[in-house]
């Protein structure tokens, strides 16, 4: 009976070691369990911190471009560019639990929605600024154009003008000199001896010119005696930047038809040699010229 009592004993004891030794078993097995479960749970919430910080950083670098290529919206732009900066502080602070991460995702997106809409913005003030920039560019060559065909007028109205300035000055033609002797009678004697000559007469013809307009006509006569001496008013003028000495100033009424003048110029003592006569007109331009001899 003692026997059988004992072995009774060991018996159940034995089978509660087993019993403790299965539930150890299972204890050790869910321990781990649960520490590998939590191991790769810190795991896959670092790497999820990691990736969006990675992301954040590669935003920030494209708002740089975005801002360095962009005027209008720049402000906007580095608006948001600094929430990003802000977030991605904090998500480097954290400790990545769960809750954070989730809240920054949330966060993330959000800004990617605003920086998608401003990306997109940017896209198309670019393609309006090209389109602004090739219809600038067209009407510059217009405008170029323009002013090229202006600046071909100009000089064509000012080569006509030159033209018509130039057809319409009246001609001074048949320009002679000669020298007499005034008698008593009035009678006047051509000569070609100084001594005798008392009076010059010179004489010349203003050629029609039908462009030219009608009106009063000034010359300037110039004799020069042989002395180098300018004979009879002896008057000076300004003319441009040097002066002009005249012998007398005759006035014609031209009226769009050939007008012969005649004009005398009385004097005395005459030197012997070779005179030269000089015609100017109002803007002291020679317009004809001759020369006679006196013995």
């Amino acid at each position: 009976m003692e026997n059988n009592s004992g072995e009774s004993k060991n018996s159940g004891l034995k089978a509660a070691i087993v019993v403790l030794a299965l539930l150890l078993l299972g204890s050790v097995g869910y321990i781990y369990k649960l520490t590998t479960d939590n191991k790769e749970t810190v795991t896959g919430l670092t790497s999820e911190k990691v990736a969006l910080e990675d992301e954040l950083k590669a935003k920030i670098a494209e708002y740089d471009i975005m801002i360095s290529d962009n005027t209008a919206l720049k402000e906007e732009l580095q608006a948001e560019q600094l929430k990003m900066v802000e977030l991605l502080e904090q998500v480097e602070k954290s400790k990545g639990d769960a809750a954070a991460m989730a809240k920054y995702k949330s966060s993330y997106l959000k800004l990617k929605g605003e920086m998608d809409n401003l990306v997109a913005e940017n896209k198309l003030l670019k393609a309006q600024n090209v389109t602004l920039t090739s219809s600038l560019d067209s009407t510059n060559v217009v405008l170029d154009d323009a002013k090229r065909f202006n600046d071909t007028l100009l000089t064509q109205n000012e080569s006509l003008t030159k033209t018509v300035e130039k057809g319409s000055k009246l001609a001074v033609l048949n320009l002679k000199v000669l020298a007499v002797k005034e008698k008593s009678s009035g009678k006047q004697v051509e000569t070609d001896k100084a001594k005798r000559a008392d009076k010059l007469k010179v004489s010349f013809l203003i050629a029609e010119n039908q462009i030219a307009k009608d009106g009063s006509r000034e010359y300037y006569v110039q004799i020069i005696d042989s002395k180098g001496n300018i004979i009879g008013e002896k008057k000076t003028i300004p003319a441009g930047s040097e002066s002009l000495t005249y012998s007398f100033i005759t006035t014609v009424k031209y009226e769009n038809k050939s007008v012969q003048v005649n004009e005398e110029l009385a004097g005395k003592d005459f030197a012997a040699g070779t005179y030269f006569v000089n015609v100017f007109d109002k803007n002291f331009e020679l317009v004809s010229k001759t020369s006679f001899n006196l013995r």
